[in-house]
């Protein structure tokens, strides 16, 4: 919608507000979107599209954020929980009453708590101990059980997604989501596309997005592609994670990456949620729709966090900020006057102890300088 719409619609609104009042109504009549919704789970999706302001005055494009963080359980995450929840009841592999079980950095498993207790069924998360303090809270609090344990490589019997899968196996009435390998987790993302079409009224330039089930930006990019050929999609990858060089030069490791002279570990990054040193099903179901691919840093992601919050009034997670120094990355790329839309995974309230905490960023030599222009991004 156009700035001048938007305000003359906003004026409209108050006007009629006044109006009520005076004709003793509290409120103007309510509109199809005012109607009451018949559950929680009738409030996910749809989420807004946001112009963020400075980044755009800053390159000449219109980048545009999807703002998640809307979701009933405030992150893109609850779309997937939702079409796994209801597949599996639909199939029968999950039953009315069953556990759903799943290892996650967190906001999968808050927003699978949402729709398992919505519609009659329970959660079992397993979760690595260095995620932020508040995903285990906000899980406890959904009434989830949580069971917190240390990271290790995935190839480990011990890492966080097996021993979900162990349990779900070993559980009566229990269901794997597997959001990694689950392609209801592609499927959800269909539909985010199909909403990044309609609001942007088919005007798509580029998407961007970092991935770490891989569901995101295959399902959204797959959507776009499909009805815009011209579309680029570019890649988003955070520190110790291997999706760049799988883009880029089509292996996972370089040769000296494999021969372990400069392998980074998985955990090297403070982003949560994005990079992965494996391939997913989710991601291979949209790998050979991603045309370029850019990597980030943990200190370019933190500057980029603040700047939003001071300048555009948007206080996001972790993955969010790196999605918009991605979009910032491919702005510069493709020069003024595209339009480019990254998604807000998250806000910032569920990383406050790690990402959004100034004494944990100076142990982790990552203090923010509090930058007045946009170069931090290389």
């Amino acid at each position: 919608m156009a700035r001048g719409a938007w305000i003359a619609g906003a004026a409209a609104l108050g006007a009629g507000v006044a109006v009520g009042f005076l004709l003793g109504r509290a409120r103007p009549a309510a509109s199809s979107k005012d109607e009451a919704r018949s559950s929680v789970t009738d409030l996910i999706g749809n989420t807004p599209l946001i112009r963020i302001n400075s980044l755009s005055d800053a390159t000449g494009c219109e980048i545009y954020g999807k703002a998640e963080f809307m979701n009933p359980g405030g992150s893109i995450k609850d779309r997937v929980a939702l079409q796994i929840v209801r597949e599996a009841l639909a199939s029968g592999d999950l039953g009315p009453g069953g556990t759903v079980f799943e290892g996650t950095a967190g906001s999968t498993g808050v927003s699978l708590s949402l729709v398992t207790a919505a519609l009659g069924c329970k959660c079992h998360v397993v979760l690595p101990d260095d995620a932020a303090i508040e995903k285990a809270e906000l899980l406890q609090a959904y009434g989830a059980s949580v069971e917190r344990v240390r990271p290790v490589s995935i190839s480990h019997r011990d890492h966080f997604v097996n021993i979900a899968r162990r349990k779900a196996e070993s559980t009566e009435g229990g269901f794997f989501s597997n959001q990694f390998e689950n392609l209801a987790n592609f499927r959800a993302h269909l539909k985010t596309g199909e909403e990044i079409y309609t609001q942007t009224g088919g005007r798509v330039d580029a998407f961007v997005a970092a991935a770490g089930t891989g569901g995101t930006i295959a399902g959204i990019s797959s959507y776009l592609k499909s009805r815009l050929s011209s579309v680029r999609v570019f890649l988003i990858d955070p520190p110790g994670s291997s999706l760049y060089n799988r883009v880029k030069r089509g292996v996972m490791y370089t040769k000296v990456e494999a021969e372990g002279k400069r392998l980074k570990n998985p955990f090297d990054t403070i982003t949560e949620g994005i990079g992965i040193n494996r391939l997913t099903r989710n991601f291979t179901e949209g790998e050979h729709l991603i045309d370029e691919a850019f990597q980030g840093t943990d200190a370019e992601a933190v500057e980029m966090a603040r700047w939003l919050v001071r300048e555009d009034g948007l206080f996001v997670g972790s993955s969010s900020a790196m999605n918009c120094v991605g979009a910032l990355k491919a702005a510069r790329a493709l020069g003024p006057g595209h339009t480019i839309v990254t998604i807000l995974c998250d806000g910032g309230q569920r990383h406050l102890s790690k990402f959004h905490s100034r004494a944990y960023l100076k142990k982790m030599n990552l203090s923010p300088r509090d930058c007045a222009t946009l170069d931090f991004v290389n």
